[in-house]
């Protein structure tokens, strides 16, 4: 169940659900696998921001295992096109798609005890079952692809080679804060909170 909060206001009082209320103050979490559904509802989020205040900044908070690929660089791409500058905060693990998402901000920040993971894509098992080869290897090469794709981006917004990424990527790669800052995954580390004046 997601709490709501009572507020007063010139209507009277309204109740708002947590989530309703940190959007207003353009604030998002994704703590979801990702996936065709969450990330329908991620870029629904982002698209009303970015219509209702555009270049105000959005501060996205990420706690995800990862998921489908198609989907988080769908959301990876319209972060990117966005004239609102988004903030990713990881407050937990942000995993395979989760560290590509997290990697989408313009600033990247971690909690003290956050982690991210990076590795390369991999197919489930059970998916080459009844397969003839060439099928096989088409698949093999789309992976390769994907592989490329997510090794670029890694690269880009890390500033390290391609070399460099395919050397962490080849298996599972966990960075906690302080390592994400220095290969360039995070941008700052969260010390303390920022209180809002009233």
């Amino acid at each position: 169940m997601i709490p709501n909060i009572i507020k007063e206001s010139a209507k009277g009082y309204q109740s708002l659900s947590i989530n309703d209320t940190l959007l207003q103050e353009r604030k998002i979490f994704f703590t979801h696998d990702v996936n065709p559904d969450s990330c329908n509802d991620l870029l629904e989020q982002l698209m009303y921001l970015e219509c209702e205040a555009p270049g105000e900044e959005i501060t996205l908070y990420i706690n995800s295992p990862g998921g489908d690929v198609s989907s988080g660089l769908a959301v990876y791409d319209f972060i990117r096109l966005m004239s609102s500058p988004v903030k990713t905060v990881c407050i937990g693990t942000a995993a395979s798609m989760g560290s590509i998402l997290f990697l989408a901000g313009d600033k990247r920040e971690m909690l003290t005890h956050a982690k991210i993971m990076i590795h390369d894509p991999s197919y489930s098992n059970g998916d080459y079952g009844g397969m003839k080869p060439l099928e096989i290897q088409e698949k093999v090469n789309n992976l390769m692809e994907i592989r490329k794709e997510l090794c670029s981006i890694i690269a880009e917004r890390t500033g390290k080679s391609i070399k460099e990424v395919h050397r962490k990527t080849k298996c599972d790669t966990y960075f906690n804060a302080e390592e994400a800052l220095a290969f360039g995954i995070a941008t700052s580390i969260i010390t303390e909170l920022t209180r809002k004046e009233d």
